[in-house]
């Protein structure tokens, strides 16, 4: 085979080739916007400048204690300021974050600190009990523990070595981050409760973080500088990576550490926030909160909502309460969302249930994800996409017969067997022209 001109004297250099990683944004947005508003959280602030600087004395604590390329660090944290900075001061070291799924009993957490290996774990004082259960339970070493305080929860009780905060006092400002010697280099290690046997380990990438941190900008309409309330966990894949994305955006991360309607209807006032994550529990629970906002007492916030494709009652209810909804799925194994509902123009045109109709659908691939398809689990063959399906319809069936759109999903049937069309038809919409 001919060598190619194109390959003599261009090979990979420190001056044209870096390993991708989300490390990367934290630095650049603490260089370029040194004095925006990072982090807000009861009372408390941080610029971009301070969580750079946090992250690097944490990350130079954590190599003081012999943390490095290839070890485990365990974080048993809600959405706190210090859960987002252990995204980045872990890496910094060149370790693996373990974030800990908080509603975890303590069987579950002594496996994966086992199987993780983990040497160091940040607890706070909430999970103090299920911790030190799970401590006592683990047949391997046990991690060096250091407590996280939060003055918001009253309770617990310290039963780390050293608090988080002093942890950071005693690092060093100008520790120089350790980068990814390869792209593909561990980034996170999170577990999916599987359906037999123990919880399953994913490792995720620096490489894969990335991407999928500039994808949620791009398919969440991010754009500069958004203001992002924390809604999602950040032990849940990570967060979806969005504590990266908005790194990246330079935006502002307002940390919440439970879940409660009325608490958030407050931040999205108070901060002007412009984008959220969730479950569609997350958003039947706030459009169902009696203090919930209406119409134009709403502020506008874009939401992702992921899983199941959502009925058209959250859809309608999100924007009824100013929630503009985007629909998302993925897996643990691919960082989150790995594929969207795109928007297309006319959508906002059409009527409240035919938008919501439209809404429901996902699949196309994210915009940095390479490829996205559906496989029949006994075939391991591609199944026919929408537009087959309809034009296959067209040419075999009549013209008012032909569906407009195609939903994937289970039939809901009675105990005999017998197809639900009642359900089907409430969960598309039609059974409004029927009663009409």
């Amino acid at each position: 085979m001919r060598e190619s001109q194109y390959n003599i004297g261009l090979d990979k250099t420190p001056a044209n080739y870096v390993p991708l990683s989300p490390l990367s944004f934290l630095a650049r947005s603490a260089a370029v916007y040194p004095d925006h508003v990072s982090t807000v959280y009861e009372g408390r602030s941080f610029t971009w400048a301070q969580t750079y600087e946090r992250c690097k004395r944490f990350a130079s604590y954590l190599a003081g204690k012999g943390i490095g390329v290839g070890d485990t660090v365990a974080a048993m944290l809600p959405n706190v300021p210090a859960m987002n900075e252990a995204h980045f001061a872990v890496p910094m070291t060149g370790a693996v974050l373990n974030a800990l799924n908080i509603r975890l009993d303590a069987p579950s957490i002594a496996f994966q600190l086992d199987h993780g290996g983990a040497k160091i774990i940040l607890v706070d004082p909430e999970f103090s009990s299920v911790i030190t259960d799970a401590l006592a339970q683990m047949s391997g070493p046990k991690p060096f523990v250091i407590d996280v305080d939060d003055a918001v929860f009253k309770g617990g009780k310290r039963i780390g070595e050293i608090e988080y905060e002093a942890a950071v006092a005693q690092g060093d400002p100008g520790f120089t981050a350790i980068p990814p010697e390869d792209e593909w280099d561990a980034i996170a290690l999170s577990y999916t409760s599987g359906t037999t046997g123990n919880p399953k380990g994913v490792v995720t990438h620096h490489r894969g973080a990335y991407l999928n941190a500039v994808s949620n900008i791009l398919a969440g309409q991010l754009g500069q500088h958004p203001v992002y309330l924390w809604t999602l966990p950040m032990f849940h894949c990570n967060g979806w990576c969005f504590p990266w994305t908005i790194a990246a955006a330079a935006g502002i991360n307002v940390c919440l550490r439970k879940v409660e309607p009325s608490r958030i209807f407050d931040l999205i006032k108070a901060h002007g926030v412009t984008h959220m994550c969730g479950a569609p529990i997350v958003y039947n629970t706030l459009i169902n909160a009696p203090d919930a906002p209406k119409a134009n007492a709403a502020r506008r916030v874009v939401g992702l909502i992921a899983g199941a494709a959502p009925p058209v009652a959250v859809l309608e209810g999100a924007e009824n309460i100013g929630i503009k909804l985007t629909h998302v799925y993925g897996l643990t194994e691919v960082y989150g969302p790995a594929s969207v509902c795109a928007e297309q123009p006319g959508w906002d045109e059409l009527p409240a249930p035919e938008r919501a109709r439209m809404k429901r659908r996902q699949g196309v691939p994210y915009p940095l994800e390479e490829g996205v398809t559906v496989i029949n689990p006994q075939t391991m063959q591609e199944v026919p996409r929408e537009a087959d399906i309809i034009a296959f319809c067209r040419s075999h069936m009549s013209g008012f017969k032909t569906p407009k759109a195609v939903v994937f999903g289970p039939i809901p049937k009675t105990s005999t067997g017998k197809i639900q069309k009642f359900l089907l038809r409430n969960e598309v919409g039609s059974a409004k022209a029927i009663t009409a």
